[in-house]
């Protein structure tokens, strides 16, 4: 029976441990330095816990050796020292951790040390890029890729009408970093929070979307003329935010506030983790769209990729947790079973424009509750 050490056991760390667990083939070990959330993975069958400091690079190692994968779901920050880890250990690894350096820094590494390494596999990135790599295999010529995304919860609730189910600290630097996109074949920097557009969906009505900086390796990967990612949410969500920002909420500089030196970002965050705490049983959802538009065949095309998903009624995983963990778990399957063996780093694209590696994720998305449709119109002559 092969092992699997799933390395972070946080909100999606926990939930992908469970479900590698869950279907009996392997071993699996979930490791975090915090106890409490170990204590809540107790007593599920073929599921050890085990308690390590992660930004220990020698406690990782210790780790990545005595198993067969190794899944990292860890904080951004520490993602990238993760991962090199186990690529040293000559580890396979499935990631979901989001870090802030090129993944493809790491692309010889994993190469010379003969392991696939498979990142960005969740929800955006990962099943966003997914589709744009199927995409772009159909197309001849892809013209543009447009990435909508984003997690609400049913009750609105004044002012924001937002929870977050992960870090406010990301959340806000998805705010003020600014976003990278295409835009007639080269790259450009728009603020984030600009671009502001309503579109309606399906469920939960009319969203606003804005560009934000998520695109990830699809910048270099797809050769698409115009290239973008916005983040939805509930119309007027993005200009308290911009009041904020603008106001110098987000700062990170310290101002003197009764002789007292404040960092107005750090005061932000502790206050909105609160603003944004969701309550016990309040249900949320995420949607997901991915609009590509090329030519095939002398043929103008458009494919529509759309994802919805919700808090699940009977185990309560919510859905961010469940479309970015979900991928990530069928991820480290075919690392498991040696159904994907090819060294070096793997985003999702480049697992998309595989048939049978796309229908391998969508059909283990639909037997986890999650449909990710794809609609095919043809809109002339090329």
């Amino acid at each position: 029976m092969k092992k699997v050490a799933v390395l972070g056991a946080g909100l999606v760390g926990s939930l992908i441990a469970r479900d590698l667990a869950s279907d009996g083939r392997y071993e699996v070990v979930a490791v975090d330095r915090s106890d409490e959330s170990l204590q809540r993975l107790l007593g599920h069958p073929r599921l050890a816990v085990e308690r390590a400091d992660l930004s220990d690079e020698s406690e990782v190692a210790r780790v990545a050796r005595s198993v067969d994968v190794v899944v990292g779901a860890v904080p951004g920050f520490l993602g990238t020292s993760v991962v090199k880890t186990a690529i040293a250990c000559k580890r396979p690894v499935a990631d979901i951790s989001f870090s802030p350096e090129d993944p493809f820094l790491l692309d010889a590494a994993a190469k010379k040390a003969k392991v696939p390494v498979l990142v960005d596999i969740g929800v955006s990135p990962g099943l966003s890029n997914l589709a744009a790599g199927r995409a772009h295999a159909l197309f001849d010529e892809t013209d543009s890729i447009r990435i909508y995304v984003g997690g609400l919860p049913f009750r609105r609730a004044w002012p924001f009408e937002y929870v977050t189910v992960f870090s406010p600290t990301d959340v806000i630097e998805e705010y003020t970093r600014p976003a990278r996109l295409v835009e007639a074949g080269a790259v450009v920097t728009v603020p984030a929070l600009s671009g502001l557009e309503l579109i309606d969906f399906p469920v939960v009505g009319t969203l606003e979307a804005f560009f934000t900086d998520g695109l990830r390796t699809v910048l270099t990967t797809v050769p698409a003329r115009n290239l973008s990612e916005k983040t939805l949410r509930f119309p007027g969500h993005a200009d308290r935010m911009r009041m904020l920002r603008e106001a110098g909420f987000f700062g990170g500089d310290p101002v003197d506030v009764g002789g007292t030196p404040v960092v107005p970002r750090q005061l932000t965050e502790r206050l909105l983790f609160e603003a944004w705490r969701r309550a016990p049983g309040d249900e949320e959802f995420l949607v997901l769209r991915v609009v590509c538009e090329g030519a095939s065949g002398g043929r103008r095309r458009r494919i529509t990729f759309d994802l919805f998903d919700r808090t699940d009624p009977v185990s309560g995983a919510t859905a961010m947790a469940r479309t970015t963990g979900f991928p990530c778990a069928i991820a480290a399957r075919l690392l498991l079973e040696g159904e994907f063996t090819k060294p070096g780093i793997h985003p999702p694209e480049f697992l998309g424009g595989d048939p049978a590696l796309h229908e391998t994720f969508r059909q283990g998305l639909e037997a986890r509750g999650i449909r990710l449709t794809e609609t095919a119109e043809e809109l002339g002559p090329a």
